[in-house]
């Protein structure tokens, strides 16, 4: 794709008004995935793109109403524009954590309608609610009562038992109705009996169509599509169609395509910036997260994925793996298995 359309595709992206004041915009956006999106991994990303949506892992309703509130939702300002996404499924509770997420700072509130996992679906948490529209309806209207943050819905494009075109618009009209305007569209159902979580992620065959018919159905919605996306090259595809992708595994897994992504997506210069960089870059953080009492390698397991396919990657993943885990590693973990990956020259990176 050209510099021209580039910015051009950047120019048709729908901004929103940010929490802090900022425009952001949910053209790419990397998914909220349990146990991989906290708090020290979007510290990385963030470092790596300015203009990303970042997406917090689930937190349900009754870990913010009844635990340790601060802890759940406590982060960087760096790591902004930044959404909370929430499980659950009484209105009320929903309304309750909607105003802390706006207390919090957060930029947006969105409501996860596709987790498959059991342990959700017993509290009515997850893909479950695509077979109840009215009450995925409710909770988000009374959202957007309590808070001046966009509220938006990630979803399945079904389940089973409810997986017909006329079931998905069922559900995307009742609860556009209740004020919605921008839905995240896993393009995969959810077989809520049967399969795991991994294997929901894999099994059911994506239909990335019906995502780019939703839009071409609902033109006045935002419709950002997300599932199996690994490459900028399919993003730009998925932009023909929809308002937005959003990454999940590959953006976490191979975190340096991040430093292309303002480029590629935004319109922004090429960022001259390396994956020493980066790294160096979340120094202080950690040290403070460390004068915390966050264990290194609550941290350190984030940054695997940094020199993925460089050389001296392999040893790098080695000494973090092998030392950030034994009582009393600091900081200087993370130096020696850094040292352990040649820095490229200077000149090198300014003519590439």
């Amino acid at each position: 794709m050209t510099e021209n359309t580039q910015l051009q595709s950047a120019s048709n992206a729908t901004t929103v008004q940010g929490f802090h004041g900022e425009n952001f915009s949910r053209r790419f956006s990397v998914a909220p995935m349990m146990d991989w999106t906290t708090s020290h991994f979007r510290y990385l990303a963030r470092q790596l793109s300015r203009h990303a949506l970042l997406y917090t892992e689930m937190v349900t309703t009754g870990a913010l109403i009844h635990g340790d509130t601060a802890r759940f939702l406590r982060h960087d300002p760096a790591e902004y524009p930044l959404a909370l996404q929430l499980g659950g499924s009484d209105a009320g509770e929903l309304a309750q954590c909607a105003k802390l997420a706006e207390q919090y700072g957060f930029d947006e509130v969105n409501l996860n309608v596709g987790c498959p996992s059991d342990r959700v679906q017993n509290n009515m948490i997850g893909a479950c609610l695509m077979g109840h529209p009215d009450r995925v309806a409710e909770g988000v209207r009374a959202m957007i009562e309590a808070t001046n943050l966009p509220v938006t819905v990630k979803h399945r494009i079904g389940i089973d038992g409810r997986e017909s075109w006329d079931d998905l618009c069922e559900f995307i009209e009742k609860v556009a109705a209740a004020g919605c305007k921008t839905f995240i569209v896993h393009a995969r159902i959810a077989i809520l009996e049967g399969l795991s979580p991994k294997e929901n992620r894999e099994v059911p065959p994506l239909k990335y169509d019906w995502v780019y018919d939703l839009k071409q159905k609902y033109p006045h919605l935002e419709i950002i599509i997300n599932g199996g996306i690994k490459t900028f090259d399919e993003c730009h595809e998925h932009m023909q169609h929809t308002d937005g992708v959003m990454l999940g595994r590959e953006a976490y897994n191979n975190p340096w395509l991040l430093a292309s992504v303002d480029s590629e997506f935004f319109g922004a210069p090429q960022s001259s910036i390396t994956r020493h960089d980066a790294l160096r870059a979340m120094y202080a953080f950690i040290e403070s997260e460390l004068a915390r009492g966050v264990y290194l390698t609550h941290m350190s397991r984030h940054l695997l994925g940094l020199f993925h396919g460089v050389p001296g990657g392999r040893q790098f993943r080695r000494h973090i793996s092998e030392n950030a885990h034994k009582p009393g590693a600091g900081l200087e973990v993370i130096q020696a298995a850094l040292a352990k990956v040649r820095e490229p020259e200077r000149a090198a990176i300014a003519e590439a």
